[in-house]
């Protein structure tokens, strides 16, 4: 990864109930990376025993059981790898308080030196974008997920690590900008087309920028366009 690479991890949690403020703890954490918006194979993905029952209607949501994280590790154990992992990342979330909230809580309770997800990364919450982005219409995973064409009929449950690859597909669509020159209803178009992601041992990019001879030509073109009476879709601004 170069010094200009952008580095983010879509991360998703599974809880013992709604609240931490109610001593409910986290019993999933799924992540996966992205580097300059392309999915890599790098995951991280843990159970914890949470040392607390999971309320009825929490595993109604995602199917994780008391008895199936009896054996499995305390996040006390496992925090240096989620740390060493999201160190320096912007962590995609959605609903990042819900989220957030409870990582802060489960750090606090360890005294280290680092006791809130922000001291190490930064976080952007994929559901107020969705909400600004698209005003009025549901902003839930699985709505976005219908309005981009994303398959996520094998969600039957919750699950933290399937959540976090489905809303990283959903990241990708949403932030893509625009899909053709001319055809604005990106979201109309890309629910036909299903998301398209780039293969991974595809090269990067080159972005080649225009010269100042070429940029002034532009400039005199759009001029000589406006004072026609057109439009430009596209400006010198």
């Amino acid at each position: 990864m170069t010094e200009e690479s952008i580095r983010q991890v879509v991360l998703d949690t599974e809880t013992t109930g709604l609240s931490y403020r109610d001593g409910h703890k986290i019993i999933e954490i799924g992540c996966v990376e992205l580097i300059d918006r392309r999915l890599t194979k790098n995951t991280f993905h843990v159970y914890l025993n949470p040392d607390r029952e999971i309320d009825a209607g929490a595993i109604e949501v995602h199917g994780i059981t008391n008895e199936f994280l009896q054996d499995k590790p305390r996040f006390k154990d496992i925090v240096d790898d989620y740390l060493a992992f999201t160190e320096g990342a912007e962590l995609v979330i959605h609903n990042a308080p819900f989220d957030v909230g409870f990582l802060n809580h489960e750090l606090s309770m360890l005294g280290g030196a680092k006791t809130t997800v922000e001291q190490h990364s930064t976080v952007f919450d994929t559901l107020p974008f969705a909400r600004k982005k698209y005003p009025g219409a549901r902003a839930t995973l699985d709505a976005l997920c219908k309005r981009f064409g994303i398959d996520n009929s094998h969600r039957e449950l919750h699950g933290a690590l399937l959540d976090a690859e489905i809303l990283a597909d959903v990241y990708l669509a949403m932030t893509g900008g625009q899909y053709s020159l001319l055809d604005f209803n990106e979201g109309e178009k890309v629910a036909k087309q299903g998301i398209v992601r780039l293969s991974d041992d595809r090269e990067k990019i080159k972005v080649i920028s225009c010269s100042e001879q070429e940029l002034e030509a532009h400039t005199q073109r759009l001029a000589a366009i406006k004072k026609a009476g057109g439009v430009c879709l596209w400006g010198d601004e």
